[in-house]
């Protein structure tokens, strides 16, 4: 917990930086403002759509003919639950544009001066960044549709949505954190080891989603707290094993540790 409590404080560091902030703002504005104007063109026909289609259901079809109390509950239920689907799809697109464009490019930029003594040995490519943050995008918005149902019982949709995108930060910027320094073996084990720890990291940048403001840059600081916490845990995996790893000082050799 005390490492990942480190990791956030350091991307609060990071994300002063002038070469860094705009980085973080961009996906974020850009993503708000997409779902901004679809949401603006299709929520009526989306709310009559999904209250028509609850309205089928066999179980709460008898309540909303016989009350129209009943009837308003259920719309105002579909409404909060459409506002509140809205919320993970902006940080899902943000967290794509972040994951393919932004943290690569902040990564180079952290890793220069906070991690210039590990050696960057290409265990991914920006070709597996965009392939892996697609593929992570489809299974969160599958599993989101799959769990729509479950947004009507109050509370559910907040939870769920965390859960879910905190599955979708781990599996996202847990391989670009490491792509550029950790070999194909340090890439895969470590996000097989640290899988936990990674969610839970996941999990409490995906709060800041919901933070008005804050969840403009909410999506590139998660993507930050993990290059700190994922390179941290590398260069404590190289230390351990005695993996040869870079001088810090500028033009220095390799060496190699006991």
């Amino acid at each position: 917990m005390k490492d990942i409590v480190v990791a956030f404080g350091r991307a609060g560091r990071s994300l002063m930086r002038r070469d860094i902030f705009w980085h973080l703002l961009w996906p974020g504005l850009l993503a708000l403002v997409i779902w901004a104007v679809i949401a603006v063109m299709l929520w009526t026909p989306v709310t009559e759509g999904l209250y028509a289609w609850v309205s089928g259901w066999t179980f709460i079809s008898g309540w909303l003919t016989a009350s129209e109390t009943t009837a308003a509950i259920v719309l105002v239920l579909i409404q909060i639950s459409i506002a509140l689907l809205i919320v993970p799809l902006v940080y899902v697109t943000a967290a794509m544009l972040v994951a393919t464009i932004a943290l690569p490019l902040m990564l180079e930029k952290v890793a220069r001066r906070d991690y210039v003594d590990l050696e960057q040995r290409r265990g991914g490519s920006n070709l597996g960044s965009a392939w892996n943050s697609i593929l992570a995008g489809v299974l969160f918005i599958v599993a989101l549709v799959v769990s729509l149902p479950f947004w009507l019982i109050p509370g559910a949709g907040l939870l769920i949505s965390v859960a879910l995108t905190g599955w979708l930060n781990q599996r996202a910027f847990g391989y670009d954190a490491l792509m550029f320094h950790a070999d194909k073996a340090e890439l895969q084990r470590l996000r097989d080891d640290w899988r936990p720890q990674m969610l839970l990291l996941g999990g409490g940048s995906a709060l800041l989603a919901y933070i008005p403001v804050i969840n403009l840059v909410a999506p590139a600081f998660a993507g930050l707290a993990f290059v700190h916490y994922m390179l941290e845990t590398l260069r404590r995996h190289r230390l351990k094993y005695g993996v040869t790893v870079l001088d810090a000082d500028a033009g220095a050799s390799t060496r190699k540790l006991p």
